[in-house]
């Protein structure tokens, strides 16, 4: 029988659409952020109970949603001790894979388990059902996790624990890279009397065409708005789990470490709550004081 009895640990932009999602799906879900006013509007969604003490998510299953492996923690090491043996958690944010391994050391003795199932998508998808779930960990606890997960999108079961987020995170750098590169492009592009309208046109109809040209670029930098709802600090986040994990693996890594000295660059001359797709603002920035430079 599945458990319809659901915590759930941050109401961010991606995190508030999924709770509501699940409550939608008939699930009964109890809902903690630290801003008190992330719970106060998510207690008046119809199935989810707002809490404001992190205990109060006492359940067989918790869900997170936070923005990194020592948030997770922070909230895994304050319920584990009241947790019922056979409960579950879910780790959906994104996560460095060794912090993933150790929160599923201490859970264990717990009697709990640990599935890390990073979710990709926009906060439209979140709140939609329309994820791509790259879950991972022991066959038995991902049976268990797959109809929380299901109400959420489509789950890809990718792997041992840890996983999930080595996934994540390689998807994120190769994001970054093509988000990057797109936008030296269209930059270049315009130098040359290109509109970019066209560029993006053309682009998406040929071999260049990618995630950044067909939706970042399109929908959240031509029209001004630089809001996708997913930050630029994350991002950096995500590249360096990618990055360290290319180190630890031996390989090539000739564009990730380029990718990831360029967008920490970006990190240093952006605010610091700054969009991810304000990278492409500020290489245009970049572009016009070398460009002023030169004419000196």
């Amino acid at each position: 029988m599945t458990e319809t009895r659901v915590g759930f640990a941050g109401l961010g932009a991606m995190g508030s659409g999924m709770c509501r999602r699940l409550a939608d799906r008939g699930f009964e879900v109890r809902a903690f952020d630290t801003e008190a006013d992330a719970v106060r509007s998510a207690g008046r969604y119809r199935g989810v109970e707002g809490a404001f003490d992190v205990k109060d998510l006492l359940a067989p299953v918790l869900v997170t949603m936070l923005p990194d492996g020592a948030a997770v923690r922070q909230v895994a090491d304050a319920l584990l001790p009241h947790l019922p043996p056979g409960a579950l958690i879910i780790d959906t944010g994104s996560s460095a894979p060794a912090d993933t391994l150790d929160l599923g050391r201490a859970a264990a003795r717990f009697g709990v388990d640990v599935v890390d199932a990073p979710v990709s998508g926009s906060p439209a998808t979140a709140r939609d059902g329309g994820l791509t779930l790259m879950a991972a960990g022991d066959a038995g606890a991902l049976d268990r996790a797959e109809p929380v997960l299901g109400a959420l999108g489509r789950v890809h079961r990718v792997g041992p624990p840890g996983a999930g987020h080595a996934l994540k995170a390689l998807n994120n750098l190769l994001a970054a890279v093509n988000l990057a590169a797109a936008a030296e492009v269209m930059l270049t592009g315009r130098a040359f009397g290109l509109e970019p309208a066209v560029m993006l046109d053309v682009i998406n109809t040929s071999t260049g065409r990618n995630h950044a040209s067909q939706t970042k670029l399109p929908d959240h930098v031509l029209p001004g708005t630089f809001d996708s709802g997913f930050a630029l600090g994350l991002m950096l986040k995500d590249i360096r789990i990618a990055t360290a994990l290319q180190a630890e693996a031996g390989g090539p890594a000739a564009f990730g470490t380029a990718c990831r000295k360029l967008w920490e660059q970006a990190r240093t001359g952006l605010p610091a709550e700054a969009d991810n797709v304000e990278i492409v603002r500020w290489l245009e920035e970049v572009a016009g004081r070398e460009l002023r430079a030169s004419a000196t």
